[in-house]
C-alpha cells in the first residue's frame, strides 16, 4: 500500500481508547483525520461520567500493560496526572468477605475446615480425571480448580456477568481473561510472593486522577490542537461503498444526515452494526452471521454516601445470588480527587443486563432504590445513608463468546477485511473482550498497516495461537517427528501431574486431617484416638496432643503431605516417560504410522 499523502483524509469511526489512539498517531504522521462520536463525549467504554460534581468510571479502568508503546502514550498525555494505586479487592459470597488474590488464613477460616477440605479434594479429583476437551468455560475452570471451587467462586458471577450458563460459555474467554492462574498459582500466590507477575493478579496499577475520561480527553484535544476533527453527537446511519471499497459514511446530527466521504476507514463501532448499516448490504450469509453475534450489557447505579470512609476496597465481586449487583465500585479508593466532598464516599453498583430487558428499562428512581436495597443487604452502607444516586447505561461492552460465535465472526471477518480501504479495532471492532492497552494497539497497528503497509493481523492481538501439526499424505515424516506426535497423544491422554500443585494439595489436606483430629481429642473426644496420635511425636518432634500441638499437627501434616504429593507425582511423571521412551525405542515407524493413519 502506498503511503497516504496530506490531502486524503481518514474518517474514524469510535472516540473511545482504540479510535483516539489511532487518530492521534494520525496526527502525529501531520494528517488530518476525522473522528465520529456517537455520544457526547469521548471515551467510549472507558469514560467518565459526572454527576454533581462526582466522577463515576464505567467499569472501574486499572491502567495497567506490559506494552511499552502504549505505556508511553500514557506518559506522554498525563504525565504527573498518573496515580501509583495499590488493589484491593474481595469477593463477596456467602455473606462474607474473601481478599482476591487469595489469602491462605482468611481463606480457611471464613470457608472453614471441611469446606476447605473438599475443595483440595475436588481438584486433586479433577488434576487425576480431568475433562479431555476443554470447550466450556466450565471445563476449562474445572480442569484447573476443581468442581467445587468452580461452583463457589465462578459458577455465579460469571452467569451474572454473561447471562448465559457457563456450559454454553466459549474455553476461548477464560483462557484469554484468566490465563496462566489455577489453584495451584493462587495456593502460590497465598503462600511465598512470586516470581513472576499474573495478570490477573496484579497488586497495583496506574489511574488517572480524575479517572479514565480524564486520558481520553487529553487525547481528543491534543488530536484537535493538531488540526483533527471530532464531532460528537454524530450517530453514524449508513455506511455507503462500491463494490469492495467504502466511498463514505452517513451520520446523523441534530436531526440533520451528513454524507462524510473519505479515503480510508478505520471503525471501532461494534461490528455487527457496521455490518447492518452497509449500503448496499452485505450477503445474506454474513449479515446472518453478524446478526447472530451477541453483546452483553450493564448499567451503573452511582450512589452518593454521607460516610467518609466506607470500605477500604477498589471494588468489590459480589458471587451471591441473593442480590443482583454484580460488582461494587469505590471511586474514592481509585482517586480522592473522583469524589468533591471528603465527607461523603460514591460508590458504582454494576448490573448487567441486556439492552432493552426489564433490568435496562427499569427506570431510573427504581434502580437507584434497589442498589440501596442491596448495598444494605450486603452490610455496606445503609440504605439511609444515601443521599443522592443516578444511573448510566452502557450498550455493547461485552462481546459474547457463546458456543457459535467463533463460527459467525469468521464469516464476518472474511467479508470485512475484504473491504479494501477500512480496518476494524478496539473491543466492539474486533468482536472480542480486549483490555483498554490492547484495544490502543490495535488503533496503533492499524495506522502503521495504513501509513508504512505493514501487514499486522489486527483480529490476533491478545489471542493466544495454537499451530497444529498435521500429516501430509504425500510427505514423508521424521522418525522423531513422529516420536514428538506419539508423545503428544500418549501425554493427552496421561496427563503429566504438577508435582507442586499435587504436593501443595495433599499436604493441605494432610495438614487440616491432623489438626482436626488434635483438636478433637483436645475437646475431649476420641479416647482410643489419643494412644495413635501420641505416636506420631516420635516421628514429628516437639509434637503433642495439646491445644499447642494442633498447629505444630498442622505444620508437620502439611510439610508430610506435601513431600507425599510431590514424590508420587514425580515417580508417576518418571514412570510415565521411562514407558514412553521405552515405546519409542521399539516401535515400528511405518506400522505406526499406518495405524495413526488408521485411527
Amino acid at each position: 500500500m502506498n503511503p497516504l499523502i496530506p490531502a486524503d483524509r481518514v474518517v474514524v469511526i469510535g472516540a473511545g481508547p482504540a479510535g483516539l489512539t489511532a487518530a492521534r498517531e494520525l496526527t502525529k504522521a501531520g494528517l488530518r483525520p476525522l473522528v465520529v462520536e456517537k455520544r457526547a463525549s469521548v471515551g467510549g467504554l472507558a469514560r467518565t461520567e459526572v454527576f454533581k460534581g462526582f466522577r463515576f468510571d464505567m467499569g472501574g479502568h486499572r491502567f495497567f500493560t506490559k506494552v511499552e508503546e502504549v505505556k508511553k502514550i500514557w506518559r506522554e498525555v498525563l504525565g504527573q496526572d498518573f496515580l501509583q494505586r495499590p488493589r484491593l479487592s474481595r469477593i463477596y459470597y456467602n455473606r462474607r468477605f474473601f481478599y482476591y488474590p487469595l489469602r491462605l488464613l482468611d481463606t480457611l477460616l471464613k470457608l472453614g475446615p471441611w469446606l476447605a477440605a473438599t475443595i483440595v479434594l475436588s481438584y486433586l479429583r479433577w488434576q487425576v480425571f480431568p475433562h479431555p476437551r476443554e470447550d466450556t468455560f466450565e471445563q476449562w475452570v474445572t480442569n484447573r480448580f476443581g468442581r467445587r471451587l468452580f461452583r463457589i467462586f465462578f459458577k455465579t458471577y460469571t452467569e451474572k456477568v454473561w447471562g448465559i450458563p457457563c456450559s454454553e460459555l466459549r474455553a476461548e474467554w477464560a483462557a484469554q481473561r484468566i490465563k496462566d492462574l489455577s489453584l495451584k498459582t493462587a495456593l502460590l500466590n497465598m503462600l511465598v510472593r512470586p516470581r513472576t507477575t499474573i495478570r490477573t493478579l496484579i497488586e497495583e496499577f496506574e489511574y488517572p486522577r480524575l479517572g479514565p475520561g480524564m486520558m481520553w480527553q487529553a487525547v481528543a484535544d491534543e488530536i484537535q490542537l493538531d488540526q483533527g476533527v471530532l464531532r460528537l453527537n454524530s450517530d453514524v446511519v449508513s455506511v455507503r461503498r462500491t463494490g469492495c471499497r467504502i466511498d463514505g459514511v452517513v451520520i446523523r446530527s441534530d436531526g440533520q444526515e451528513e454524507l462524510l466521504e473519505g479515503s480510508h476507514f478505520i471503525s471501532s463501532m461494534p461490528v455487527t452494526e457496521l455490518v447492518a448499516k452497509l449500503s448496499p448490504p452485505a450477503p445474506a450469509e454474513v449479515r446472518d452471521a453478524a446478526a447472530k453475534l451477541v453483546y452483553r450489557d450493564f448499567l451503573t447505579v452511582c450512589l452518593i454516601v454521607n460516610t467518609p470512609h466506607l470500605f477500604p476496597d477498589n471494588w468489590i465481586y459480589v458471587h451471591s445470588p441473593e442480590v443482583r449487583v454484580g460488582r461494587i465500585q469505590n471511586f474514592k479508593n481509585w482517586s480522592p480527587d473522583m469524589v468533591p466532598d471528603a465527607g461523603k464516599t460514591s460508590l458504582g453498583l454494576e448490573y448487567f443486563c441486556t439492552e432493552n430487558d426489564s433490568l435496562w428499562n427499569m427506570p431510573d428512581a427504581e434502580l437507584v432504590e434497589l442498589g440501596k436495597r442491596e448495598l444494605e443487604r450486603i452490610g455496606l452502607a445503609r440504605a439511609a445513608d444515601v443521599a443522592d444516586g443516578c444511573v448510566f447505561r452502557t450498550d455493547k461492552a461485552y462481546p459474547v463468546y457463546d458456543a457459535g460465535y467463533r463460527e459467525c465472526l469468521d464469516t464476518v471477518r472474511v467479508f470485512v477485511d475484504g473491504l479494501e480501504n477500512l480496518q476494524t479495532i478496539g473491543r466492539n471492532g474486533l468482536h472480542r473482550y480486549n483490555n483498554q492497552d490492547h484495544a490502543m494497539l490495535t488503533g496503533l497497528l492499524a495506522v502503521r498497516n495504513l501509513l508504512l503497509g505493514q501487514q499486522n493481523d489486527l483480529w490476533s492481538i491478545n489471542t493466544d495461537q495454537d499451530y497444529h501439526e498435521q500429516l501430509s499424505e504425500e510427505a514423508e515424516v521424521a522418525p522423531e517427528e513422529l516420536a514428538r506426535i506419539l508423545e503428544a497423544g500418549l501425554t493427552r491422554i496421561f496427563v503429566k501431574l504438577d508435582r507442586v500443585a499435587l504436593g501443595l494439595s495433599v499436604g493441605a489436606v494432610g495438614g487440616l486431617a491432623l489438626f482436626l483430629a488434635t483438636l478433637f481429642v483436645v475437646l475431649g473426644g476420641g479416647p482410643l484416638v489419643r494412644p495413635a496420635l501420641s505416636l506420631l511425636g516420635q516421628y514429628f518432634p516437639g509434637y503433642e496432643v495439646t491445644a499447642s500441638g494442633t498447629l505444630v499437627g498442622l505444620a508437620y501434616g502439611f510439610v508430610a503431605g506435601f513431600m507425599g504429593g510431590w514424590s508420587f507425582a514425580f515417580l508417576r511423571n518418571t514412570c510415565l516417560f521411562l514407558w514412553m521412551a521405552a515405546l519409542h525405542r521399539r516401535a515400528n515407524f511405518q506400522l505406526l504410522r499406518r495405524f495413526l493413519e488408521f485411527i
